[in-house]
């Protein structure tokens, strides 16, 4: 976590958390970093920006287990655990972006970046006109038209794409859900 060709962000061996999180459009997300026992009575923040020595701090710990909120955004430190979490409520596509989990301390703070995603809110279905065969092996997800939900499609298709697609004349239609 934090490392990019060889070079790491500062503190990304004292901190780290997941990469890429996301959620869908009015719903929440929540993004658990991890830290080093000598950090745990230091502040804790979380903050919006591509860069990490100019991002925005949204939310920070004041060095307790207290949960801190601001808007939308809130921070919690479990320092028996040695992590920190972070809840994003009521996303908005345009909060999709580069996060930092970060400790404040003297000198440079430490982080690692977090990419979040967030998709679309209202919830859609994803038919296929056509079964889909497993690599040949007879093994299909359905026949004629199979609806799945977006989040369902979302997953089987990143799952099964080496194996799965639509033969000729297939086709993906999207209607909306309920």
């Amino acid at each position: 976590a934090g490392q990019i060709l060889g070079f790491c962000f500062p503190g990304c061996f004292s901190i780290q958390g997941p990469k890429h999180v996301q959620g869908r459009e009015q719903g929440s997300l929540t993004v658990q970093c991890h830290y080093s026992p000598q950090w745990t009575n230091y502040q804790k923040w979380w903050c919006r920006g591509r860069h990490w020595r100019t991002c925005h701090i949204l939310v920070q710990t004041r060095g307790s287990e207290q949960e801190e909120k601001q808007g939308r955004v809130s921070i919690v430190d479990d320092q028996r655990d040695h992590s920190f979490t972070v809840t994003m409520e009521k996303l908005q596509r345009d909060d999709m972006d580069t996060y930092w989990c970060g400790i404040k301390k003297s000198g440079t703070d430490l982080g690692t970046r977090v990419r979040v995603t967030v998709y679309p809110g209202k919830d859609f279905l994803v038919c296929t006109r056509r079964p889909c065969a497993q690599d040949g092996t007879g093994c299909s997800l359905g026949s004629g038209c199979s609806c799945l939900s977006a989040a369902t499609w979302l997953l089987l298709r990143t799952l099964l794409s080496p194996w799965c697609h639509l033969g000729g004349g297939g086709s993906v239609e999207t209607i909306p859900g309920k």
